[in-house]
């Protein structure tokens, strides 16, 4: 089997599985219970939100546990919203944000708030003076991804958070979850920032909410204590703990990684290119982990479906698209429905093996070969 999907999720490496099994045996205990037991569990928590702090460059208090990016982009975004909609309703983001940012901006439109896209460059990066142009007083919130899903296109988060320093009301949140553990990211002028475990080789179901302190949100989960007063429920105690030991490994020799998979990146494309009819979709911009491109004249579908006959196993978009419609992504960056209805997305890891790039390349040949090309 060669698996080509890590931007949908990845498989939980072994040693975190093993390093579960020993938190659920033996720290099993309620995290806010009083005991000794409880309290050895809230230590382990302790503990995992001291490393990730370190890791990220963040205080701790400023850690928020979530069940992933969805819960922690819609906290972010809700939040921020409603605790500051009397300083101003006005929000910007760019067309190339996950489901789970998309669907919560449209659902506030129907709450009063206004939503601006703001304009992208050729290369699927934010037109940066564009969002100069329109930042204005009563803009409370900008939310921009760090890397898109379906292309990998890199923001200048770094000075988009610059830009947006100078505005008071104006808070900066970031979906970092296709970035982190991918490429280096600083969260400097960054208020809010959120990823998920399951894109680094952890669980599905635990995610961060990086929110700096000077932030104000209301929560969107109200209950008992926990570990922070923005997200009410008991503490995953295994999961969080997880979560630690997996952010520490995927930022571990990140350069390496990462020029290890510019080079299998760059075998694939130099190969796709050679096809009459297939076109890179991703840019120079774009992170080497993913990599989009269309055989226009096949739908994307039908393509996949050939390859996982041959037990290979790519995406058409991001898994949490809904429907089947063209990638809005795609469309939106290359203004071609062909290409958008046609995209295929190969998304790689440090953990892909150079000779399932070149099976990958040898059943692509022969599964385009086979196509009556009209």
């Amino acid at each position: 089997m060669i698996y080509f999907d890590y931007s949908a999720t990845t498989k939980v490496d072994d040693d975190i599985i093993k390093l579960l099994e020993v938190v659920c045996k033996n720290n099993y205990a309620n995290p806010n219970s009083s005991h000794k037991l409880g309290q050895a569990s809230n230590k382990l928590i302790e503990d995992s939100i001291h490393t990730i702090s370190t890791l990220l460059g963040i205080k701790e208090s400023e850690v928020i546990f979530t069940s992933g990016a969805s819960e922690s982009n819609n906290l972010a975004i809700k939040g921020v919203a409603f605790k500051n909609k009397n300083k101003g309703k006005h929000i910007i983001s760019t067309r190339l944000e996950h489901s789970s940012v998309m669907s919560t901006l449209s659902y506030l439109s129907t709450q009063g708030f206004e939503v601006e896209f703001v304009n992208l460059l050729e290369d699927g990066t934010v037109d940066l003076e564009h969002l100069k142009s329109i930042v204005r007083d009563d803009t409370i919130l900008v939310t921009i991804t760090a890397v898109d899903s379906e292309l990998g296109i890199r923001q200048p988060i770094e000075e988009i958070g610059e830009i947006l320093s100078k505005y008071n009301n104006c808070n900066f949140h970031s979906d970092i979850t296709q970035c982190i553990g991918k490429n280096k990211i600083d969260l400097t002028n960054v208020d809010l920032a959120s990823f998920s475990g399951h894109k680094i080789f952890c669980f599905k179901g635990i995610g961060v909410l990086y929110k700096k302190e000077t932030v104000e949100l209301i929560p969107i989960i109200h209950g008992g204590r926990s570990v922070t007063i923005y997200r009410s429920g008991t503490p995953q105690t295994e999961l969080i703990v997880c979560l630690s030991k997996s952010l520490e490994k995927a930022l571990d020799e990140l350069d390496n990684k990462y020029n290890y998979v510019l080079d299998l990146n760059n075998i694939i494309k130099e190969n796709l290119v050679k096809y009459k009819n297939i076109f890179i979709n991703s840019t120079n911009k774009s992170i080497p982990q993913i990599l989009n491109f269309s055989i226009v004249g096949i739908e994307s579908d039908k393509f996949q479906k050939m390859l996982e006959e041959k037990n290979i196993f790519v995406s058409t978009k991001s898994a949490c698209t809904k429907g089947k419609e063209p990638s809005t992504s795609v469309f939106t960056i290359t203004n071609n429905r062909d290409r958008a209805n046609s995209s295929i997305r190969v998304s790689l890891s440090y953990k892909t093996k150079k000779s399932e790039v070149v099976k990958f390349l040898k059943e692509f040949k022969n599964c385009y070969n086979s196509i009556d090309w009209k």
